[in-house]
C-alpha cells in the first residue's frame, strides 16, 4: 500500500512527447516523487529497458517503489539528493533525464512535513531529513538575512514588514508551527493586498527555497545531469518558480553556445564547443484543461534540452 501518497504529475504528455521514451531506452527521474512520469516512462521501455530514479524523501521512494513494481520492467532508486547522488552513480549513457522540480502535492498537503500555512504542523520544510529546518531559520537568522531570503526567493515586496513582526514575535516565544508563522503573516498583510494569493504564500515559498537550497542545487546538476546522457539524449526540466527557470534557461543557453569571447574580438580565441542544443525555445507550459483538473500546474514551465 502507498500510505495514501498522492501527487498528480505536472505536463506528463509533454514530457512523454520531448523524451520520446522507446522500448530499450534508459532514462532517470531525479525527482521521483510519486513515480507518475517515471512509471510511464517504465512502461514504454519495456523489460530491456530501465528507468533510474532519486528523491530525498524516504516516504517518496518507498511508494515508487512500489508504484514502479506494478509495471514489471527494470528499475533501480537511490536515496538523496539529485546533486549529490547523480554525478557519483555509475550509469550507462542514458536516453533522458527529467527534474520535476518543487514541492509535490503529497508534501504540501501532509501537516507534518510543514510546508503548508493552512495546515497546523512543525514548521519544518525539509525534503529529506538532514540539515537547519524552516524554524531554525525563521527563530535564529539575524534580521537582514531573513530579509533577504524573503525577498530574493519570494520576491516578497513587504519582506521587511514581515521580517520585523517575526523578530518581534520570536523575542517573546521562538515560532515552532507553520500556522504561529502564518497567523503573524496575516497580521502583517491583509488578505485584500496579497494579490489574490495567501499572504503567507511567498514567505513559505522562500523559506522552502532556503531550507534545500534549491537554487543553488539546481545549479550544480544540470551539468552533471548533461554528462549522463549518450549523444542525442534530452534532459527535461520542469520548474515552478522564475528564479528556477531563469536558471534553467541561462544554463541551457550556456551549453549551446560556441563561443563566449567578448563581442570586440575580431575572431574566437576561447575554444569554447556547443554541448547541447536548445529543444523548447519557449517553455512548454500547462494546457487549460490541464489546469482545470490540477490547479498546481499553472506556474509549471517545462525546457528541454538534447546533448550533442
Amino acid at each position: 500500500m502507498d500510505g495514501g501518497f498522492h501527487h498528480v504529475s505536472v505536463l506528463l504528455e509533454e514530457v512523454l512527447d520531448l523524451l520520446r521514451p522507446a522500448p530499450g531506452g534508459k532514462f532517470l527521474d531525479g525527482t521521483i516523487g510519486g513515480a507518475g512520469h517515471a512509471k510511464a516512462l517504465l512502461s514504454r521501455v519495456g523489460p530491456e529497458g530501465c528507468v533510474y530514479g532519486i528523491d530525498q524523501d524516504p516516504a517518496a521512494l518507498k511508494v515508487a517503489e512500489e508504484r514502479l513494481g506494478e509495471v514489471g520492467n527494470p528499475f533501480e532508486l537511490r536515496l538523496g539528493n539529485f546533486a549529490e547522488v547523480l554525478p557519483s552513480w555509475d550509469l550507462p549513457p542514458l536516453d533522458g533525464i527529467l527534474l520535476d522540480l518543487g514541492v509535490s502535492s503529497h508534501q504540501l498537503d501532509t501537516a507534518e512535513r510543514g510546508f503548508s500555512f493552512r495546515l497546523e504542523g512543525p514548521l519544518d520544510m525539509r525534503m529529506g531529513d538532514v540539515g537547519p529546518s524552516a524554524a531554525t531559520l525563521v527563530n535564529e537568522l539575524p534580521e537582514r538575512e531573513l530579509v533577504d531570503i524573503l525577498f530574493k526567493y519570494g520576491e516578497e515586496r513587504q519582506s521587511r514588514a514581515i521580517v520585523r513582526a517575526m523578530i518581534k514575535r520570536r523575542e517573546d516565544k521562538p515560532f515552532r508551527t507553520t500556522r504561529e508563522l502564518a497567523e503573524t503573516i496575516e497580521r502583517v498583510i491583509p488578505y485584500f493586498k496579497a494579490g489574490g494569493i495567501h499572504p503567507a504564500t511567498r514567505t513559505f515559498q522562500a523559506l522552502r527555497i532556503a531550507v534545500n537550497r534549491e537554487l543553488e542545487v539546481l545549479e550544480q546538476v544540470l551539468p552533471a545531469a548533461l554528462a549522463k546522457l549518450a549523444p542525442g539524449g534530452r534532459l527535461a526540466v520542469i520548474s515552478f518558480h522564475s528564479l528556477e527557470d531563469r536558471i534553467v534557461k541561462t544554463v541551457f543557453r550556456d551549453m549551446a553556445k560556441t563561443c563566449v569571447c567578448p563581442p570586440k574580438f575580431p575572431m574566437c580565441v576561447c575554444g569554447k564547443v556547443s554541448t547541447a542544443k536548445v529543444i523548447t525555445t519557449k517553455p512548454v507550459e500547462a494546457s487549460e484543461d490541464e489546469i482545470r483538473v490540477n490547479p498546481r500546474s499553472r506556474s509549471a514551465k517545462l525546457r528541454v534540452a538534447e546533448r550533442i
